[in-house]
Formats: structure tokens, sequence, C-alpha cells
């Protein structure tokens, strides 16, 4: 299993944050079922202000490229995403093809 970490910001608006934390309180069936088949076994999103965090633990053959693929042959994935996008804003960093972007561990701690 390997863990992978991703950010994003929302757009800085109460009402839309509010209606994203919403959307994701009852998350399409089609979305959650697209999840698995990508090999994602655990994700969890955290925010603060306008800020995400997206901890993903994911089957060793995950990749991001078969997730890309799987999701643009999925009409309803596609339609999640652009529904989605209406609350979401790239990171200043971000590439120009990029939402999520992935972070890199930079300490560990185990007792």
């Amino acid at each position: 299993m390997k863990r992978y970490a991703l950010t994003l910001d929302l757009k800085d608006d109460a009402e839309l944050i509010q209606a994203y934390e919403a959307h994701h309180r009852a998350v399409w069936p089609e979305i959650l079922q697209s999840l698995q088949q990508s090999g994602i076994l655990h994700m969890e999103i955290y925010r603060v202000a306008n800020r995400l965090f997206m901890v993903m633990d994911v089957s060793d053959d995950f990749s991001f490229t078969n997730k890309e693929a799987l999701d643009k042959s999925n009409p309803r994935v596609m339609e999640w995403e652009e529904l989605m996008w209406k609350y979401q804003q790239r990171l200043p960093f971000a590439k120009p093809d990029e939402k999520w972007v992935l972070m890199d561990k930079i300490f560990h701690y185990s007792a």
C-alpha cells in the first residue's frame, strides 16, 4: 500500500465552501465506485479556511495515469469533476492541467 497527500484551494467564498462540503457529505455512488476501481483504498479530505488537504491510501498497482484514463472514460465522474470545479481553484504554483497538487512528505514519526 502507498499513501499520497495532495492539496488544492477552494474559491474563498463561504457559501461556495458550504456547498462544496454538502456535496462531500453525499458523494454520488458512481464516484465512490470509481475510486475503488482505480485502486484507492482509503481517502480523507480536510479543510482549513479555503485550503484542502487530501490523504489517499492506494493499492500497490495504483497509478495517477490509470486513474485519469478511467475518469475520462466515465461520464458521471467527468460530470462530478465539472461540478466540483465551480468551487475549486488552482494553486498559484500548479501546472496548467493540474488541480490537486501532490505534496512531498518532509517528516515521519512512528512510535
